[in-house]
C-alpha cells in the first residue's frame, strides 16, 4: 500500500523545519535580544554608557579540554582609549574600574571609570623619518573579570573619550593537585 504524495512530503517537511531551527539555534551569534536596562540609573556627567548583552549561545570549542559550560566562563573587560604612537613610550594612567551593586536592579552590577584619564608619554624626539601608527592602550595591568551570565547585560559608564573591549575566558575542565608544604 502506499501513500499519497501529500503525506510523503510531511516527513520531508518537518524534516526541513527541524533542520532550520537546528541551525538557528546552532549558528553563533544568533540570539533573541534581551538587552534590559530597568533599575540602571543614567551615566553621571561626562561618562558614556557602553553595554555588553552576552550572547546564549556561543560555539563550542573543538578542544576537549575547553569547559563548554557557562559557569565555568568569565568575560573580561578591557577600558583604553586608541591613541597615535611614536618612538615613545606611553600609557593610560587613571583610576581604575569600580563596581556598585545596584538594589533595584535584582543583583546586577554597575562598572564605572570615574574621573579623569590621561595619556601619560616620554618626551624624547623622535627621528624624522620615525612613522606612527594608531594603538589600543588598555587601562590598569590586571585583566578585570567578572561572570558569565548570558541572562544579564553587562553595563559600563566610561569617561567620553575611553573606549570598552572585551572577551570571553574559558576555562579548562581537568582540575590539577597543588603541592603541599
Amino acid at each position: 500500500m502506499t501513500k499519497p504524495p501529500h503525506q510523503l512530503l510531511k516527513p520531508i517537511t518537518s524534516l526541513a523545519g527541524g533542520l532550520s531551527l537546528l541551525l538557528l539555534v546552532s549558528a553563533p551569534g544568533v540570539a533573541i535580544p534581551r538587552l534590559d536596562l530597568s533599575g540602571y540609573p543614567e551615566p553621571a556627567p561626562g561618562l558614556k554608557r557602553w553595554v555588553i548583552q552576552p550572547s546564549g549561545l556561543l560555539p563550542r570549542s573543538s578542544d576537549a579540554f575547553i569547559s563548554a559550560t557557562p559557569i565555568d566562563w568569565r568575560i573580561q573587560l578591557i577600558v583604553g582609549q586608541t591613541v597615535t604612537l611614536d618612538c615613545n613610550m606611553q600609557r593610560l594612567s587613571g583610576p581604575g574600574m569600580t563596581m556598585r551593586m545596584l538594589p533595584k536592579a535584582s543583583g546586577k552590577a554597575l562598572f564605572e571609570v570615574k574621573g579623569p584619564v590621561v595619556v601619560s608619554s616620554t618626551k624624547m624626539a623622535c627621528p624624522d623619518d620615525q612613522s606612527t601608527r594608531e594603538s589600543f592602550l588598555s587601562l590598569g595591568k590586571q585583566p578585570y573579570l567578572v561572570p558569565y551570565n548570558a541572562s544579564w547585560p553587562i553595563v559600563v559608564d566610561l569617561p567620553e573619550t575611553m573606549q570598552l573591549r572585551w572577551r570571553i575566558w574559558k576555562a579548562e575542565t581537568r582540575q590539577q593537585n597543588g603541592v603541599r608544604l
